[in-house]
């Protein structure tokens, strides 16, 4: 059946290439084959399954409204769903947290939540430049692009991408450097060449730039300066957010709040297309109409949403998340400590994390042999240097487990025989 693919679909196929199966049904934490055989999803759609595949209580609310004939598309009307899910995340979402946002639905994917926050900084501010961070991903349309700092993409676009400086992100010098101070050098210089911007966008976690995580005095002090020079704060959460990083909010941790937070990914729950950008209110100048996309009232993943926040009516879930995070954790930090010369440490917060290799290829090396066994990661960073772990937020300590035996063995397949045993490394 791979032929199809290979005949038919755009040579633009990625992460077909990396796991070349016909996968055909899953559940929990595990895909399976056209052949029966079972992978242990340390992937999750890219960080859109934080609740696994098919996840029961999503899926018997979507399929009682799919046979109650509910609302598929309905543009922005006011529908029951929509409703339904403004009033759920209002009541466990924002209103525990303190934070009062409005709700725009934009286009249903990450890089539409972005373009919309983009623009609206800019009609907000009446300015025109963005500061991005170096080895950001924001998404793949124009605006997006113009705010990512990786040159394959950027390169992608086929046109010149203005309208944005690039700041160095937290560490990006290494610990000797302040760069929060290196920017606000650069935005208080009349003669740094450097244009006040409209807004600043920061992932707290640069997923695909590598595992790259913020200091939370870096991000206490980076609102600082954008209150400073009275430019606006975007956090894209699009990865980082929905639990990912162990809070609903991946910024909460630090107690900032943001001026427009962008959502995506794992928002609906289910793995059907579902964003939104949160306002400030005092930022929701938009004029009726003036963004908007046919596929923003996506009413399913407005179902499968409200189910999945049930999860968040209590911290119990916060906790689970925690505990889970700390044995993947450890058995990373234990691969680390077996080979000291092929991985070099472990980034990332909750259950985004990264094993950082130390040679060119290794971290698709082990990849591929991990998949081989049975095992699904992809990898991360500007030169894929970072083997990356995003298993389900759900996922149950048996099946971490078997994750976890599988990529050991994946390691010994590439590495060989560890200089210490795993059990004993940490």
């Amino acid at each position: 059946m791979m032929e199809i693919f290979e005949t038919l679909e755009s040579e633009v196929r990625g992460y077909i290439r990396s796991f070349p199966v016909v996968f055909d049904h899953a559940e929990g934490a595990c895909l399976y084959d056209e052949a029966g055989r079972r992978y242990i999803d340390f992937f999750s759609g890219a960080g859109a399954l934080n609740y696994g595949h098919n996840h029961p209580l999503m899926k018997a609310r979507l399929i009682d409204y799919i046979e109650r004939n509910g609302i598929t598309h309905g543009l922005d009307l006011a529908t029951r769903a929509k409703a339904e899910f403004l009033e759920t995340f209002r009541d466990v979402i924002l209103k525990p947290r303190g934070l009062d946002y409005r709700v725009q639905f934009p286009g249903p994917t990450g890089t539409n939540a972005v373009e919309a926050a983009l623009k609206l900084a800019r009609k907000v501010t009446g300015r025109e430049k963005v500061i991005s961070f170096t080895n950001a991903f924001h998404g793949m349309t124009l605006g997006a692009l113009s705010v990512t700092g990786n040159a394959f993409k950027r390169g992608g676009a086929g046109v010149a991408l203005t309208l944005s400086d690039t700041m160095p992100f937290y560490g990006y010098f290494g610990e000797d450097t302040d760069t929060i101070e290196y920017m606000d050098r650069f935005l208080s210089d009349n003669g740094s060449g450097v244009d006040l911007p409209a807004a600043v966008i920061v992932e707290t976690i640069q997923a695909e730039g590598g595992i790259n995580v913020a200091d939370m005095d870096w991000l206490r002090r980076l609102t600082e300066v954008c209150k400073r020079y009275d430019m606006l704060l975007i956090v894209d959460d699009i990865q980082a957010g929905c639990g990912r990083a162990g809070s609903f909010f991946s910024f909460e941790e630090a107690g900032i709040v943001p001026d427009i937070v962008c959502l995506s990914k794992s928002l609906s729950g289910y793995g059907l297309p579902m964003a939104v950008t949160l306002i400030r209110p005092e930022y929701d100048q938009w004029d009726a109409g003036e963004h908007n996309g046919t596929f923003r009232g996506n009413n399913p993943a407005f179902v499968t949403a409200t189910a999945a926040l049930e999860f968040w009516k209590n911290d119990d879930f916060e906790a689970q998340i925690a505990a889970r995070s700390e044995t993947l954790r450890e058995a990373l930090e234990g691969l680390a400590e077996a080979y000291p010369k092929d991985f070099s440490g472990v980034r990332g917060r909750g259950l985004m994390l990264g094993l950082v290799c130390t040679r060119e290829g290794l971290a698709k090396q082990l990849s591929q042999a991990a998949f081989k066994r049975g095992l699904i990661h992809e990898t991360a960073g500007p030169d894929d240097e970072v083997a990356k772990f995003m298993p389900p937020l759900t996922i149950e300590t048996a099946d971490l487990d078997t994750g976890i035996e599988i990529l050991q063995a994946a390691a010994r397949d590439v590495l060989g025989a560890p200089q210490m045993r795993l059990d004993e490394a940490v």
